[in-house]
This record gives structure tokens, sequence and C-alpha cells, in this order.
């Protein structure tokens, strides 16, 4: 399959809006850990969405998506950038999501080799992130792609299923 990743345009059109909405139900019920439980409402996600393209919009965001042939949105990742000076050496990935259907077509690998170059080119030589440790995360994952684990917290949040789960901390120097 031929996946297309891009800087989401904005504002984002009613049609990428939806899509978003639907991405991220579909990632939450096919188990992401995400910050969602499975029974994410539209309006949940839409309001969600809402604040990411307002922080892309400030500039305290990049999102970017990945888009199959038909132009339609299956996957996407953000990276939030750090305003204060003695911090912007530094980003935190968030929300790496993939539609279940395509998992294993290395898309999410495609979208995190764009938000680290996208972070090289800002300057930026330290990024992290955290997932869950429990069934919704994506530890093996991260590790295979370089990143140090470097604990977690128990507890830290409520896996999809509602289950309260460790969180698992990364890193990677660029």
């Amino acid at each position: 399959m031929n996946f297309r990743i891009e800087t989401l345009g904005l504002p984002p059109t009613a049609a990428e809006r939806g899509q978003l909405v639907g991405l991220l139900g579909a990632c939450v019920r096919g188990g992401a850990s995400i910050g969602f439980l499975s029974d994410v409402t539209a309006a949940e996600a839409g309001e969600y969405w809402e604040g990411v393209v307002r922080a892309a919009a400030a500039g305290a965001k990049i999102l970017l998506v990945a888009r199959d042939e038909s132009g339609a949105i299956v996957g996407s990742v953000q990276l939030a950038l750090e305003s204060r000076r003695n911090g912007r050496h530094r980003a935190e990935v968030q929300k790496l999501m993939v539609l279940p259907a395509l998992r294993g077509h290395d898309l999410g690998t495609r979208l995190m080799a764009e938000v680290e170059a996208l972070a090289r080119a800002r300057s930026v030589r330290l990024i992290f992130l955290d997932t869950s440790e429990g069934p919704g995360g994506a530890r093996v994952f991260y590790e295979k792609l370089g990143y140090a684990y470097v604990g977690g917290i128990p507890g830290y949040a409520l896996d999809p299923d509602g289950v309260p789960a460790k969180n698992a901390i990364f890193y990677k120097t660029l």
C-alpha cells in the first residue's frame, strides 16, 4: 500500500475533522492506550482534535497525518514543541495512531521517522514520549525504534478497558 505523510493543513476541512475523529475512535476501540476509554464518543474526540488544531495554529504542535491512496487520513502523530528557551532542544511525541486494519504495514514506523526528521529540522535534540505498560501500550514498538525506557508510574492512567496501568516513559537522542 502507498501512504503519503504530510503536515495537516490548517484549518482542516470538515471531512478531515471527521476522519480524525474516526481515527481516534477506531484506535481506542482497537485497544490503543492514547488517553481515552473504549466508549469514547465522537463529541469527546472532536473536542480533543479542536484542542490539537488550536495548539498547531499557535505553533505549539505539529500534526502529521498519513493518507491512503484515496487521500483519506489513516494515521497521525503529533510533535509538541517546548516554547521556553531552556527547553527548545526537546519535544514530546504524542498520540501515534494508525487505523487498526492497517497495523503491520510499517505505517507507525514511517510516521515516527517523519516526526523525528521534523524534530531534527527544528534543532530538537531530545524527544520523549509515554505509552502504557498495559495491553494498550506499545513498549516493544518504541524499543525497536531505538527509544530508551526510563521507567513508569504505577496506575498512571486507565487503559481503554478502564483498568489502571503503569505508564512507560521513553526518550531518544537525535
